[in-house]
C-alpha cells in the first residue's frame, strides 16, 4: 500500500497521508514520500495548488512511536532534521498555495504540520492537540513558531503546556485555522477552495506568501520596501495584464499563472 497517495486534477495536486491503520502517524517511509511528492508538485507546471489531507478517521497522529522497539531511544535530532523540518520548510517556502484539509484528529507533529498550510479547513468533528507534553516532549514541527502568531502568546502557551484538545469550531474561532465545515461538506469545500486558488494568479499568490512570511521578522520600513519591490515584479506578470484587461472589459479574468 502506498503511504502517500498522489493525483493531479484541475490544477490541484491531491496529496493524501495514507497509513489509516496508524492514524496516519509518520514513519520514515511516509515522511520521505511526502517530501518527494511536495517536490513533485512544486516542479510540475500543471500544478497551481496543493491539497494535503489524510485517509481514514485521522489527519495525522504525529510521530509513530511504534517505529522503534524502544521509543525512548528515538533519535529526535535525526528525525526532525531529516523528516519534519524539511516538510515544514517545503510547505512554507513553496511558491504555490497549500491547503490543508484536516479530516480528523491532528495531534502532535500532525497538528503543526496542518498549521503550516496557507489555508486550513477542518471537519467539524476534527480536533487539534499539542500532545507532546503528555509524553514529556516539547512542540516541534514549527508549532512554537506558528501557534503564537495564529492565536497569541498566552493561548499558545496554554495549549502547548496543557495538551488540551481543541475542537475544529474553537480552532476557527481563535484564528488557528481558516474555517470548520460540516463533515458532509468537507471534501467539497476543500476541493472548491483548492481549485479556486489554482485558478487565481499563481505568481501573485507566491509573492503574497513570501511577503507574509517575511513580515514576521521585518521592520515596517523593511516590509514597505519589500512590498514595493515585489509589486514591481507582480506588475510585470501576464496575469496582471489579464486582470486589468478583464476589469476594463467587464469580464471574468482567465489567469494562466504567469
Amino acid at each position: 500500500m502506498e503511504v502517500i497517495l498522489y493525483s493531479v486534477k484541475n490544477g490541484v495536486a491531491h496529496i493524501v497521508l495514507n497509513r489509516p491503520e496508524k492514524y496516519n502517524s509518520f514513519n520514515l517511509e511516509m515522511a520521505l514520500a511526502l517530501q518527494k511528492r511536495l517536490d513533485e508538485a512544486e516542479q510540475d507546471s500543471a500544478v497551481r495548488c496543493i491539497l494535503l489531507s489524510g485517509s481514514g478517521k485521522a489527519f495525522c497522529a504525529g510521530q509513530d512511536l511504534g517505529e522503534s522497539a524502544d521509543p525512548s531511544q528515538l533519535d529526535f535530532e535525526q528525525i526532525l532534521k531529516e523528516r519534519y523540518n524539511p516538510i515544514v520548510l517545503k510547505i512554507r517556502n513553496m511558491e504555490k498555495p497549500v491547503v490543508c484539509g484536516v479530516n480528523g484528529v491532528a495531534a502532535g507533529a500532525g497538528a503543526n504540520l496542518a498549521l503550516a498550510g496557507d489555508i486550513v479547513i477542518a471537519k467539524e468533528s476534527a480536533a487539534f492537540i499539542q500532545a507532546f507534553i503528555n509524553i514529556g516532549l516539547i512542540p516541534d514541527c514549527g508549532g512554537t513558531f506558528m501557534l503564537p502568531r495564529l492565536v497569541g502568546a498566552a493561548r499558545a502557551m496554554a495549549l502547548c503546556i496543557t495538551g488540551e484538545k481543541v475542537s475544529a469550531a474553537d480552532a476557527a474561532g481563535m484564528g488557528m485555522i481558516c474555517r470548520a465545515v460540516s463533515d458532509e461538506r468537507f471534501e467539497e469545500e476543500c476541493t472548491a477552495m483548492a481549485e479556486r486558488l489554482a485558478s487565481l494568479p499563481t505568481r501573485g499568490i507566491a509573492l503574497t506568501k513570501k511577503l507574509l512570511n517575511e513580515s514576521f521578522s521585518n521592520t515596517l520600513e523593511q516590509q514597505l520596501e519589500q512590498e514595493m519591490r515585489l509589486q514591481v515584479e507582480a506588475g510585470k506578470t501576464n496575469d496582471f495584464k489579464e486582470g486589468v484587461s478583464a476589469f476594463m472589459q467587464k469580464r471574468k479574468p482567465a489567469f494562466q499563472g504567469n
